[in-house]
């Protein structure tokens, strides 16, 4: 079984950054993609970013160009760099890990809010 433990989030004032982290332990198999879903209140979960063990990322049309997904393949951690932060990312972010088998798996989920 797998755990995610996510850190990083908080309040941080529109126009700010934040570093989302995740950390992933107890895997038997590689993991493929590590990504990040955001869902916030009323609204359903949504990915955020995704990255392949290759390093392919996909994102979201919203967060182009400021948020930057990345991982450590050796220590099975991703992070989210996210700046230029908005109201409207304002959510709860879960990390999310695929391993080979296709089984999925997901963080606590950590609280982002953005002020205006």
């Amino acid at each position: 079984q797998v755990q995610l433990v996510e850190s990083g989030g908080g309040l941080v004032q529109a126009g700010g950054s934040l570093r989302l982290s995740c950390a992933a332990s107890g895997s038997r198999f590689s993991i493929n993609v590590m990504g990040w879903y955001r869902q916030a209140p009323g609204k359903q979960r949504e990915l955020v970013a995704a990255i392949t063990s290759g390093g392919s990322t996909n994102y979201a049309d919203s967060v182009k160009g400021r948020f930057t997904i990345s991982r450590d393949n050796a220590k099975n951690t991703a992070s989210l760099q996210m700046s230029s932060l908005k109201p409207e990312d304002t959510a709860v972010y879960y990390c999310n890990a695929q391993d080979g088998y296709g089984m999925n798996y997901w963080g606590k989920g950590t609280l982002v809010t953005v002020s205006s």
